[in-house]
């Protein structure tokens, strides 16, 4: 083999060897980005929960009108991006709900839902 088509096949192997590195970081960071985004949309369905178990009436397991005594339901505790769990103080106008990582234990997402059924998310970790 010539000179010149040595140092083409080591140039093509180093251009492959970045290209397959690129590739797995831009995974990495699509993988965390998907899992940020499945603990929003679970931190969304619980919220929509919490404020239905607020506006039920209690003659039919609701809590009219405060969100004392909502707990997440077994279905909604955990799913494939993490698990949930009511947060801090529960108010009758207010109420948090955490969603953990199950990537990674270090970042999670916490819902605020005021009195009005707004969640309103903050991310720590990301």
């Amino acid at each position: 083999m010539g000179q010149q088509q040595l140092l083409l096949l080591i140039l093509g192997v180093i251009i492959v060897g970045i290209a397959i590195a690129v590739g797995v970081t831009m995974f990495g960071a699509h993988s965390t980005e998907a899992n940020k985004d499945g603990i929003t949309s679970g931190l969304i369905s619980i919220s929509a929960n919490a404020y239905e178990y607020k506006i039920r009436p209690r003659t039919l397991g609701g809590g009219l009108p405060s969100y004392v005594g909502y707990s997440v339901p077994v279905k909604l505790q955990s799913d494939e991006n993490g698990a949930y769990q009511v947060f801090g103080s529960v108010t009758a106008s207010q109420i948090q709900i955490r969603g953990t990582s199950s990537q990674n234990s270090t970042w999670n997402a916490t819902c605020t839902i005021d009195s009005m059924g707004k969640p309103s998310i903050s991310y720590n970790g990301w």
